[in-house]
């Protein structure tokens, strides 16, 4: 069967809005209390995946969540009306859209018994991210009902896993045997550690990896403490690339020479501190681009958000990277503001996982028309803009319910009502 790489981009729902529920995203912090769009948002993140059609790669899509989550405030004891406002707050965030933790995905070249793996992420951490995986689990099991895949439950608690934002995979080509790369955090100073190391631990046994195919690599304290809060904000990687930034590992020169052994033709591309600091890096989200190969022929290109063009250190050593016939040879600015001010880049609204398409529910597959469609209604049903006080409207919550269930409706995926 033909593998390929699928970015599965999480479509960003009607109750996106900024309640700065996030400790330690930047931008989240930063914009808390202020006006979302979603019809914006939305069709922001659909125009990324029509992009990502016409440069030849496949495309997915996840669906948003039903919000507000009126199984968890009953859980909690409470309902819509009496909840307190972070509590109610955290029943309507539409943090699914960013698809890079959903999950952690190990290919199934990779695996002991040659299926692919998914494991669905506890999101434990974040009180507003910690009800999302049983959602998530239901579409992935829709989506990757094939026997081709094994689709797993979270890990257990207190162990918090973050999904495939702090897993990075290289490899010769998508469909070779490959190397992953499980990131964890010990320590953020005042912000916490999200992902833990007996997680990562855990995921991979789940998974069948070889051990000596596995790496398990410490996140840097100062990175976590300057707002990377997951490690696809310094790094990212794709078949041979490494592209990260000089601080964003713990044992650097350690990680590096276990990366070299085990894959010497491996090519570490490094962002100096000297040339782009922390904290620039961070702002512009300069990692979390998607970093993808170009089909026939056409080398690596990174799909980043328009904020890197707009921050000139960042800019500037892109450019001269390119010029000096690096190994990304295309730079893709895309407009995903409404996201990246909640702190999501485009490396956040996507998971990605290396299958034959063949096998995965269709109803899961964009093609342009289908695009068309979402367009449309998202247009029509979708808010144009969330104040904090919409979420204390009753008729705002039945006004976005129904908005979700006619997308499911258009997908003929009301088997997720």
């Amino acid at each position: 069967m033909p593998l390929t790489e699928i970015n599965f981009d999480g479509l960003i729902g009607p109750t996106h809005n900024y309640a700065g529920l996030s400790l330690g995203n930047l931008a989240s912090a930063k914009n808390a209390g202020g006006i979302s769009q979603p019809r914006a948002a939305a069709l922001q993140g659909l125009a990324k995946m029509r992009a990502n059609l016409r440069l030849g790669l496949t495309q997915g899509l996840l669906l948003p969540h039903d919000r507000p989550n009126l199984d968890w405030l009953a859980s909690l004891g409470t309902n819509l009306a009496d909840a307190a406002p972070h509590i109610r707050a955290c029943a309507f965030s539409a943090s699914p859209m960013w698809a890079a933790n959903a999950a952690t995905i190990s290919p199934a070249p990779d695996t002991a018994d040659g299926r692919t793996h998914l494991t669905v992420a506890n999101l434990q951490t974040m009180p507003h991210r910690s009800h999302e995986w049983p959602g998530t689990l239901a579409q992935l099991r829709l989506a990757f009902a094939h026997p081709a895949f094994v689709v797993h439950g979270p890990a257990p608690a207190p162990f918090g896993d973050e999904g495939a934002a702090n897993h990075m995979r290289l490899c010769p080509d998508h469909a070779a045997p490959g190397f992953e790369v499980f990131v964890y955090g010990q320590s953020g100073g005042p912000f916490p550690a999200r992902q833990h190391v007996e997680a990562s631990r855990a995921v991979a046994r789940y998974h069948g990896l070889d051990p000596q195919r596995a790496l398990f690599v410490a996140q840097s304290d100062e990175a976590i403490a300057a707002g990377a809060f997951h490690n696809d904000v310094v790094a990212v990687a794709n078949e041979r690339v490494l592209f990260a930034h000089e601080q964003a590992f713990a044992d650097k020169a350690g990680f590096f020479a276990d990366l070299r052994a085990i894959m010497p033709d491996v090519e570490i591309v490094e962002v100096p501190a000297a040339r782009v600091s922390l904290a620039q890096a961070i702002r512009s989200y300069l990692f979390n681009a998607q970093l993808v190969t170009l089909p026939g022929g056409g080398g690596m290109a990174l799909v980043l958000p328009s904020e890197a063009q707009e921050t000139p250190a960042v800019w500037a050593w892109l450019e001269e990277h390119v010029a000096g016939n690096g190994p990304i040879r295309r730079l893709i600015p895309v407009d995903v503001r409404q996201s990246m001010a909640n702190g999501g880049g485009p490396a956040c609204l996507r998971l990605r996982v290396v299958a034959d398409p063949a096998t995965i529910d269709p109803r899961f597959l964009l093609d342009e028309a289908k695009i068309d469609l979402i367009e449309s209604l998202v247009s029509g049903r979708w808010p144009e803009r969330i104040t904090p006080s919409d979420l204390d409207d009753y008729n705002f919550a039945g006004h976005v319910r129904m908005a979700r269930a006619s997308l499911l409706a258009l997908l003929d995926l009301e088997d997720l009502a």
